[in-house]
This record gives structure tokens, sequence and C-alpha cells, in this order.
């Protein structure tokens, strides 16, 4: 059965693309579920390698000094936030060390981690985090999906921390399903509309109490923290998004395990205007996006004005979320040299996944992504770049075209190869945005089967080469596409 192409003015050129990112095929063959996730984890950080400068992240280091909650008057089961907080001052005040939550069920509200402090929950240790809108009083600094706020910021909290760490077999529980911080009511409407941006941050107070609106609290929010290390814990039962560093350098997450698969907005891993960052050896099974890059939004965003830079993912697993790999929504500060490799998604909606919308400002470019195995439900590679009525309104219409100005994204320079996919849906739907098209990107030795095959629009310099793809429909729309290169590329009918 032959292919048919839809092509609607649409220019195909025979000169190469940029060969920027171009790159000889890998000689390692693509790591199965049993060598990748927490359950895989290594004790040694081998080296990086990465497409970009990229300093290899070192784990901070802490004095022998350690002190259980136990000995300072927690107990099992009963309320011990004041006892495991006042351990982590008494730690931090000495000069540093570890603080040990013993194996047993603790309860406890909001936890400040503060400088020099490695916060280790040993086998056996559930850490139950209250419900109550008190267990989050006073309100702290943090962001919400991408604008800073004073709220109540995460179940383990820091703030300017310096060489701090979240380590062990133990587990971080949320708060239960009818607990009032899930119930309690958001401000009406979408964030950037919601917030007054015009307003000082330190008046922008969203904490529940005296009649005011709350926004939820994150598992763990570290905001402008230097030296992390987050290693072997489980998060479990999220309000919202479970890790995320806002303002970090040299951070370090391996070997976690996140389970928020009934959260819709159970983000797993959320890296926000912060750089030079590894993530490996993790699992994934999330409400909404695993892996998932953010830089500050709308007018807000482009005011702090801080990227994401020099992140890389490797040997991870995600088994269920919306995107196992998501680059935005929130892009306003750019987001820039992000390393994907050898990770295996199975069960995922979608896989590479780019999202931002014509008033998130920045974008995202010089991305890489290498040796995955992908079997997804909906999109293997998806550019939303428009948005939907419900949050942008007529801002999601493709046409008119807009004048370009600070809060129009660009997304540029996007690198993929050895690949392998199985998904129902499209190898790639990309929808951008007409007046700044997506531009530069090569995709090459993939092995694709999928339901059908390629719907773009508003691209330009766009190459696949040395795949096959695999296809149940044989339809394929291409929309203002701008020199566009199919180069040794097997289309195969799939029954």
């Amino acid at each position: 059965m032959k292919t048919i192409f839809y092509i609607i003015a649409c220019c195909f050129v025979s000169a190469s693309v940029s060969s920027q990112f171009r790159t000889v095929r890998s000689d390692k063959p693509l790591l199965g579920k049993q060598q990748v996730g927490a359950h895989a984890l290594p004790d040694n950080i081998e080296p990086i390698s990465a497409p970009f400068p990229m300093p290899l992240p070192t784990k901070p280091v802490f004095p022998a000094y350690k002190l259980s909650i136990t000995d300072v008057g927690a107990k099992p089961e009963v309320k011990a936030t004041k006892n495991i907080q006042k351990t982590i001052d008494r730690v931090n005040k000495r000069g540093g060390g570890t603080v040990i939550i013993p194996a047993g069920k603790w309860n406890t509200g909001r936890i400040t981690l503060k400088s020099n402090v490695n916060l280790h929950l040993e086998e056996g240790a559930e850490l139950y985090i209250g419900g109550e809108i008190e267990d989050f009083l006073p309100a702290v600094f943090t962001r919400v999906e991408g604008i800073e706020v004073m709220s109540s910021g995460g179940f383990i909290y820091a703030h300017n921390a310096e060489n701090i760490a979240l380590t062990g077999k133990g587990k971080i529980i949320g708060p239960e399903m009818n607990a009032p911080v899930r119930t309690a009511a958001n401000p009406p409407g979408v964030v950037e509309t919601a917030i007054d941006q015009a307003s000082s941050v330190k008046d922008r107070i969203y904490d529940g109490s005296k009649g005011r609106y709350f926004y939820k609290p994150k598992s763990v929010c570290l905001v402008g923290c230097k030296n992390i290390l987050i290693e072997g814990i489980t998060v479990e039962r999220s309000v919202t998004w479970n890790i995320t560093p806002i303002y970090c350098d040299n951070v370090i997450i391996r070997g976690i395990t996140v389970n928020s698969v009934e959260i819709p907005t159970g983000d797993g891993i959320d890296i926000e205007s912060s750089r030079n960052v590894l993530i490996e050896y993790s699992t994934l099974n999330n409400g909404d996006d695993c892996f998932t890059m953010k830089a500050g939004r709308d007018k807000d965003g482009i005011r702090v004005n801080r990227p994401t830079e020099n992140i890389v993912v490797r040997y991870c697993l995600s088994e269920a979320g919306h995107g196992a790999i998501t680059i935005g929504s929130e892009t306003a500060g750019r987001i820039r040299n992000v390393y994907l490799h050898d990770c295996v998604f199975d069960g995922t909606d979608r896989g590479f996944r780019f999202k931002t919308r014509r008033p998130r400002g920045g974008g995202g470019e010089n991305i890489y992504y290498e040796r995955v195995l992908m079997n997804i439900s909906r999109n293997a590679i998806e550019w939303d770049l428009l948005g939907s009525h419900t949050f942008v309104g007529e801002l999601a219409d493709r046409l008119p075209k807009r004048p370009v100005n600070e809060l129009t994204p660009v997304f540029r320079n996007i690198y993929m190869r050895d690949v392998k996919i199985n998904t129902r849906e499209y190898f790639i739907s990309a929808k951008c945005i007409p007046e700044t098209p997506l531009t530069n990107v090569i995709i090459e030795n993939m092995d694709i089967t999928c339901g059908k095959l390629i719907l773009m629009r508003d691209i330009k310099d766009f190459t696949i080469r040395n795949s096959t793809i695999r296809s149940k429909e044989q339809n394929m729309e291409i929309l203002e596409g701008q020199n566009v290169i199919f180069d040794n590329v097997n289309f195969i009918y799939q029954e």
C-alpha cells in the first residue's frame, strides 16, 4: 500500500540541513527494563559524556556526627514535626551531619532542611505528611507553575541551603486523599491571571489562612539551594509535583521511586530554572509528566529570567505519566542543554513531549535524546506549542500570525537518534507556532511501529534519516514546512 503525502504550502529542498548535531550511529545496544530504574542503582556515579560542557555534579560530604529524631523526643505515630525540626536545627548548628529517621511510622507537617544536613530515612521508615493547612504555615517563598509566590512550599522544604541531602530507603507519603490541603480553594483561573504579576512577591500570599486562597505543597521543594543529593527514597501520594529543585545548582537525583498515578498534577521530577543536574536510575509512575524541565511562566518568568540548563537524564524508567520526558510548558527563562540517554519508557502516554504557549516566552534549544526504548500509548514525539482555548483563549488559534515579542517562545536545535518506538498513535505530531517555526530538528536511526505517521505544522529545517517506519495509516500531513528532508527512510504498511 503506497504512502499518501498531504503537503500544504510546503517546500522540500535537496540541500543538507545544518550538521551541528549530527553524529555517527552508536554501537551500544538499547537497554531493557531490568537494566534501568531504581532497582538497578549502582554505588558509584560514572563520568558524564554530554554533547555540551557539563561538570560532573559531586555528592555533598557531611561530618560523621549523627543524631536520631528519637534522641530529641520523637515517637512513632505521634505528631513529631517539632522534634524532627529540632533535630535538623541542632545538627545544622553543630556544623552538620546526618539526621536519622529510623524505621517506623512518623507523622509530621512541613520540614525545613538546612545547610550541611543529610536527612536520612532508614529502610522501613515511613514519613507521613499531615494534610491540615496549619501543617504548612507560615507561608514560604516558592514558585507555583513558574510564578513566584508565598505559599505552602513542600513536605520537605529548603531555601538558600547548601550541602544538603535526602537519602535512604524509606518513604515519604502524602496526606489522605480528602485532606484539606487537597481540597482548599485555589484562586480561580490559571496562575498567570490569578496572580497579580505586577505586585511584590512578598504580597502574593496564598497560604489558606485568614480566608486567603491556597496553593498546594510539592513533595520536595528546594529553592535557591546548592550541592544537593536526593538518593534512594520513595515518594508516594503527592498533592501536586513531587521532586522540584527551583533556582538550584549542582543537583544529583538518583535511585528514587515516585508513585503518584492518582494525582492529576502529580509530576515526577520537575527541574525548574536550575542548572548542572544529574538524574539517573530512577523509576517514575505519575498522574502527569515524568521527567520535566521548566523555566518560569509568562511575564514573571521573563522578569526572573533564569534558565534550566545542563541537565543529564540517564538509565531511568518511566512507567506511567503523560509525557516520559517533557520540555515545558513553563519556558520563559529558556530550557537548554538537556541530554537524555539509555532510558526505557514503558506505559506512558507520550514519549518525547515539548510544550509551551504563545504567552509563555523563552522556549527550548539544544535538546539531545538517544538510545531509548519506547512502548507507549499516544504520540511518540509531540510538539504542542499552541495549547487550548481553555488556558490561552484565541492565542491557541494557529492563525493569524502574531507579532513576535518577548512572550513568543522559540524551539530549535533538537536531535534524536537510536530510538525504538511502539505506539498506537502518531510517530510525530508537531503543532507549532507559525511566527516562530520549530527549527533545526534531526531525527535518525529510528525503528518505529505506529498507528499514524506524521502531522507537522510550521516547521523549518527538519530531517528524518536512516529510519524504518511501520504504520497502519499511511497519510502524512505537512503544513508550512521549509527544508523538510526524508533521507533513506523506509515506509512500511503495517496491517
